[in-house]
């Protein structure tokens, strides 16, 4: 199924969150809403990153798993982890025990925060792929939706540069989409326009 699906509440939504209310929960509320705060926009590239190979929802059920493993993925934490706390990680039933995901999490941690220190910060190297605000697609169906664009090729190659790990194109833009940097919902979803509505307060709020 490529085209939205109207659900028994009368909303018409896109296709992929099927009738998993934990799903649906994720596509009405956080799938392409605008964020800009640096640490939620590291711990989303993260999680993506762990996704690769699996289904979102897989990750997104074990989403306060993963926070609580990794510190509520606080930056300055995670780039101290040593061996002994890389163990525990890989005996944590909770997560997706990946040891080349687990340390790539630990360097990608000392990459943003080098960002944070020496510029531009975090969100403000992001945003600006989109000029700052969203950009808004109006796709009829999902298969019209790409799994990687220039600009995700782009935003990739720049935060591979800087010694992130686990951002590949595909990747990038699967985390662009759900922070909100592009709009993919379907034109039909309920969620496309009101997504375009929270795009201009948030984008207010980052030029104050």
């Amino acid at each position: 199924m490529t085209r939205s699906v109207k659900h028994s509440d009368g909303l018409t939504r896109c296709p992929w969150p099927g009738e998993d209310p934990l799903y649906v929960a994720y596509h009405d509320t956080e799938w392409g809403v605008p964020e800009y705060d640096d640490r939620a926009l590291f711990e989303k590239l993260i999680l993506d990153g762990f996704q690769a190979g699996l289904s979102w929802v897989t990750i997104l059920r074990k989403r306060d798993n993963f926070r609580k493993a990794f510190d509520n993925f606080e930056p300055e934490t995670i780039a101290r982890y040593d061996a002994n706390k890389i163990h525990a990680l890989m005996n944590d039933a909770g997560i997706v025990r990946n040891r080349a995901k687990i340390e790539g999490t630990i360097n990608s941690a000392k990459s943003y925060l080098e960002i944070m220190e020496k510029g531009p910060g975090f969100s403000k190297l992001l945003w600006d792929f989109v000029d700052g605000k969203p950009l808004v697609n109006n796709f009829k169906s999902t298969a019209s939706v790409p799994a990687a664009t220039p600009l995700s090729t782009a935003m990739s190659k720049e935060l591979l540069s800087r010694g992130f790990k686990f951002v590949g194109p595909t990747i990038v833009y699967a985390f662009m989409q759900a922070t909100g940097m592009v709009n993919d919902h379907l034109v039909s979803c309920f969620c496309h326009e009101r997504c375009g509505a929270m795009k201009r307060t948030a984008a207010k709020a980052m030029r104050k």
